[in-house]
């Protein structure tokens, strides 16, 4: 199967009641391949335009942000979303903002690698298996390294999850089903503010990864209206 040089997947909860009588719009894609997966937390209905597309497990690339977050806060190892906390190690990075000190906030917002890679190294191994369990995150697999096993390496197994996991662990989520307290949810969703309108108030994160032949072929948007 083709995949184009950006394959979107594209999952949203939405709180509010919606009607899915109506196909998709497919024309909205561009043309790309992608899952999209719409979840009515009212309704308990789910819209799904690639059934097997959204079932195939890939490296969740820097979506992962959410739950790496949530680990932090609440093992005490970030304060709070305007807090001090990233301290820049002097290496220069392609991506300029990754090149300066961040609170979280700012380290969500341009999704700093380096700030999220020495957080797991500070959570370790061992508490991050721990939490990847508890949480059923996935595959479950953290193998390829503590701060690398969410990024798609070429030779290297990382974690892996389909559309419908992110789904569903996004619910319990909401829910408060998994094993974070409700200010540090808050916290997250803080930071997840991606845009508010007179329709409703978008959440989420993005993620995105290169294939072996250093194309990027894979992007996500993983959040809730």
């Amino acid at each position: 199967m083709k995949i184009g040089k950006i394959t979107p997947f594209l999952f949203i909860f939405l709180i509010s009641q919606v009607s899915f009588s109506q196909q998709i719009d497919r024309s909205l894609l561009n043309g790309y391949e992608a899952a999209l997966v719409i979840h009515d937390r009212m309704s308990g209905d789910t819209a799904d335009i690639d059934p097997v597309l959204s079932s195939r497990q890939l490296a969740p690339c820097s979506t992962f942000k959410i739950y790496n977050t949530l680990i932090g806060l609440e093992l005490g190892l970030i304060n709070g979303a305007d807090e001090p906390w990233y301290k820049w190690d002097g290496v220069k990075r392609d991506i300029e903002g990754w090149n300066r000190d961040l609170t979280l906030r700012e380290a969500f917002r341009v999704s700093a690698v380096p700030a999220y890679q020495a957080l797991a190294r500070e959570i370790g191994e061992e508490r991050m298996k721990e939490y990847i369990e508890r949480i059923g995150y996935g595959s479950r697999d953290i193998s390829a390294g503590v701060d690398i096993f969410w990024l798609p390496r070429q030779d290297l197994t990382s974690i892996k999850i389909t559309a419908y996991e992110q789904v569903a662990l996004l619910n319990r989520l909401l829910d408060g089903k998994l094993p974070f307290s409700g200010k540090n949810i808050a916290i997250l969703r803080d930071i997840m503010l991606v845009e508010k309108t007179d329709k409703g108030t978008l959440y989420g994160k993005t993620g995105s990864g290169m294939g072996p032949d250093g194309e990027w072929n894979l992007g996500w948007f993983v959040g809730f209206l």
